[in-house]
């Protein structure tokens, strides 16, 4: 069973149109008239043209040209990229150069959303059929699909299942299906979705047609499982790097985790949008007020809130500026914002496939951007109970402590956490990073084997009965009522750790919860018990180093990105009209600020300053739609920047300045 934050107000068959406000629905097929009812590249066109001519990129990343032209060739594939890859070109380009209509299984309404506006933009015959729509739209498009009017259609699972849905796509002409988030049929994965389970029906029933799977998020179980399910172990497998670069990867001990946020957005991120995640409801709620007072633009996302204030703050971050979002893992697949600077989390993920999805929604656009995390002892504690009292089988709870465990190892590790990170996905960094926390500033260790079997004998001499607070102050030997009520102050270990500070413990207890030596009572009650692996440290066997937690100071956010690091903006007046114009085009189309276009082609623009639509049309993400429809604005944008700052300069030669 699934946690029910996880895809809460945006599961297909609740909203309606009023839920999703920020796309303008269709009142009919007709609201495409002013697209051509002919491809908008001839079939015969080749994928680099349509690349260059639809999409305005002179030539393809990486492993997208060699998934193209397997998918134009009548190939199947399945795709692995991360996060801001160019995943969505490797099926978009081929259902625009092959015969027929691109049919898409995604697994949200606000992706159908994103996608379905930036292809429209581009002059692509785009679609999407879900519960938003009332039945005429729904039909208008169903005779569109039909007429061979359509280049891409895009649907959620569990309405491509329907029979009368199999029934309409055999009467159709189809040039491929992709299915987006492929990692959602993996039963052992964290975004399971039991309909996913059902696609190996488009094996079975349209064999004819090419299908590729698409994921950022899968380690070679998960793999293995996805094309297993879905029928694609045939297929040819293009498996691409899960490094991002650009994001800095930080993780720090929790100790007053509203302050560190604070200090972490005032020193690197004032003004920038973000996701701040929470494990739990009222922690979102709290979070974002303590936001709100400080002066920040924050707002709650969960799945208690009404679904018409969900889709209203979801509208405002992806529409406005330096807007933050703390939320429940309920938010975040699907949206596509490529501006996202930071991705936090004030508790602990119970995956690094959690962790990596989640951090992968900062800095889609290449440029640098922060993963920052605090964790803590509770935190460790709080998973393990809610592993051991879930009601899955043996099987299934000995799966989830592999990853968490792994979740943890990353937590405390000393080398570089994103050689770590990519490990794990079986991925390989032949050198450390030298854009994480452990690479900037390297932590110290210290032999804490004498600590340790204090720690643990103190936990076995006061019954396995007590929490981490208790023990503490037994090792330190505090005096107080408790301890003489329960005879501990007569015990060996008691006032046996006096050398180290409570702070100082917490650091030893933590990392023995994450690494196994103790565990939480299964029960609930946040004692802590041994585990058989603690015998051999108790016997003198094994040695121990243990990571200092220091006083860190903040990384400069000058630092971040070794590489995509972007030049800083050398006009910001410029910049600042750029971005203004986007906004007002923006906002009468009732679209985000990226659909138009994004930063990485303004700051091109910028740049460029180009003085003709032929030198615009060179600047990378200017496709010929985006041209016809922009490029004279924005030039005029240009020309009244070249005006203003001609006349500034004068002025100021002319007062000797």
């Amino acid at each position: 069973m699934l946690p029910s934050d996880i895809y809460s107000g945006f599961l297909l068959s609740s909203p309606t149109h009023s839920f999703c406000p920020r796309w303008p629905i269709m009142d009919s097929y007709s609201d495409l008239d002013h697209l051509s009812h002919e491809k908008p590249v001839a079939p015969t066109s080749s994928p680099e043209d349509v690349l260059h001519k639809v999409f305005g990129y002179e030539s393809f990343r990486p492993l997208q040209g060699d998934v193209v032209h397997e998918l134009v060739g009548g190939g199947n594939a399945m795709v692995l990229m991360p996060t801001g890859g160019g995943k969505s070109l490797c099926y978009q380009i081929p259902a625009m150069v092959r015969p027929g209509t691109g049919v898409v299984i995604s697994p949200l309404i606000a992706l159908m959303h994103d996608q379905v506006a930036a292809l429209r933009q581009l002059g692509v015959r785009a679609a999407f059929l879900n519960s938003s729509l009332a039945p005429e739209q729904a039909r208008d498009i169903e005779n569109a699909l039909l007429q061979g009017e359509l280049d891409l259609l895009y649907c959620a699972p569990e309405r491509l299942l329907q029979p009368r849905m199999l029934s309409l796509l055999e009467d159709a002409s189809l040039s491929l299906f992709a299915i987006d988030e492929a990692h959602c049929v993996s039963q052992w994965g964290h975004d399971f979705r039991s309909d996913y389970l059902g696609l190996s029906v488009l094996a079975e029933r349209f064999s004819h047609v090419p299908r590729i799977a698409l994921t950022a998020t899968a380690d070679e179980r998960t793999r293995r499982e996805i094309a297993e399910r879905l029928s694609l172990t045939d297929a040819r497998h293009f498996i691409s790097g899960f490094d991002r670069p650009n994001i800095q990867y930080r993780i720090a001990a929790k100790t007053n985790a509203n302050k560190q946020l604070l200090d972490f957005i005032r020193s690197e991120h004032p003004g920038d949008s973000g996701i701040v995640y929470c494990l739990s409801r009222n922690k979102v709620e709290a979070t974002a007020a303590l936001l709100q007072k400080n002066g920040y633009t924050a707002l709650p996302y969960h799945a208690g809130l009404p679904a018409e204030q969900r889709a209203h703050n979801q509208e405002r971050f992806l529409r406005e500026d330096g807007v933050i979002v703390v939320a429940t893992i309920a938010f975040g697949m699907g949206i596509d914002k490529p501006d996202v600077r930071f991705v936090a989390h004030l508790d602990l993920p119970k995956s690094l496939e959690a962790y990596y999805q989640e951090t992968g929604r900062a800095g889609r656009d290449g440029n640098p951007s922060t993963a920052w995390m605090v964790y803590g002892l509770q935190d460790v504690i709080k998973l393990r109970q809610m592993l051991e009292g879930s009601q899955g089988n043996d099987t299934f709870k000995r799966v989830e402590r592999q990853k968490m465990d792994a979740m943890l190892g990353l937590c405390e590790i000393t080398t570089c956490r994103r050689q770590a990170l990519l490990r794990y996905f079986g991925d390989q960094l032949d050198e450390r990073c030298g854009n994480c926390d452990t690479c900037l500033t390297p932590p110290e260790t210290w032999n804490g084997t004498d600590a340790v079997r204090k720690a643990l004998s103190c936990v076995y001499r006061t019954g396995q009965r007590f929490g981490v607070n208790y023990v503490i102050d037994v090792l330190r030997g505090v005096d107080n009522e408790r301890i003489r009520q329960a005879g501990h102050q007569a015990i060996t270990t008691f006032g046996i750790g006096a050398e180290l500070t409570a702070t100082q413990w917490k650091s030893v207890f933590r990392q023995l919860v994450a690494n196994g030596y103790l565990r939480a009572d299964p029960e609930g009650y946040g004692a802590l018990q041994l585990t058989e692996s603690c015998r051999p440290v108790l016997r003198g066997e094994v040695a121990l180093e243990l990571r200092k937690d220091p006083e860190r100071k903040a990384v400069s956010k000058t630092s971040a990105g070794r590489a995509g690091n972007k030049a800083p903006i050398t006009d910001p007046e410029g910049w600042e009209a750029l971005r203004r114009r986007r906004k007002e085009l923006a906002d009468e189309q009732g679209v985000p600020p990226f659909v138009i276009f994004h930063d990485a082609t303004l700051q091109e623009i910028l740049e460029r300053r180009p003085a003709t639509l032929e030198e615009m049309a060179q600047v990378s993400g200017v496709g010929a739609a985006k041209l016809e429809r922009y490029g004279a604005i924005f030039l005029e944008v240009l020309g009244e920047l070249e005006q203003s700052q001609g006349s500034v300069q004068r002025q100021e030669e002319h007062s000797g300045i």
